[in-house]
């Protein structure tokens, strides 16, 4: 199965709606930061080449470069993705809900709610069909996730620890080290995320 973890378009804020947003926030923070477009990408570890392509919204990147970048500039993935440019107190249309991550069988991660960077929070939703799976490299020392699983069986291997999470248990995992989730059941796989990031 080839893992495509890019923005992608499903009800909520389409792929072209998040990436003009991408695209304006990642201009403007490297403009009220003035830091060039070679500092963000020494940073961040993404190539000059991609971040060039996001800023004129001609990339589709991943859950894992939006987070690189997100955190070379001292924001949230909700920052990046405008879901937090609100009043202190306000609801979120379902409309504005980005859809971060569609797996090969029609899966979705979907970033809820999220707060300010770099110290934020975030919700997510993920659903996933059979045989689906996500990894990452890995976020920020000290980053926490909670997980509550609705439907089916989550698989979530984190560093050398492997937790099968079936419906109606929870768990928590500390990924700041590579990580990975995947549907290991039969049925469809439904589960919330929050995730804490905490800068010392």
């Amino acid at each position: 199965m080839t893992l495509n973890n890019s923005i992608s378009t499903t009800p909520g804020a389409d792929a072209q709606t998040v990436g003009l947003a991408v695209a304006r926030t990642l201009k403007q923070a490297r403009k009220n930061q003035k830091i060039t477009l070679d500092e963000l990408s020494r940073r961040s570890g993404v190539s000059k080449g991609m971040v060039v392509e996001i800023e004129k919204c001609t990339a589709n990147p991943s859950i894992g470069i939006l987070c690189k970048i997100a955190a070379a500039l001292g924001l949230s993935v909700a920052d990046i993705v405008n879901v937090t440019d609100a009043p202190a107190a306000h609801i979120i249309d379902s409309q504005e809900i980005p859809t971060l991550w569609t797996g090969d069988l029609g899966g979705t991660a979907r970033l809820l709610a999220g707060t300010t960077g770099p110290n934020m929070i975030e919700l997510w939703r993920w659903e996933m069909f059979p045989g689906e799976s996500f990894s990452s490299q890995g976020h920020p020392q000290g980053t926490l996730e909670l997980f509550h699983v609705e439907k089916g069986t989550l698989k979530c291997v984190v560093g050398e620890t492997e937790l099968v999470i079936p419906a109606g248990s929870s768990a928590v995992a500390k990924t700041d080290v590579a990580h990975s989730y995947t549907n290991a059941g039969r049925s469809k796989l439904v589960f919330t995320m929050s995730v804490t990031e905490i800068h010392q």
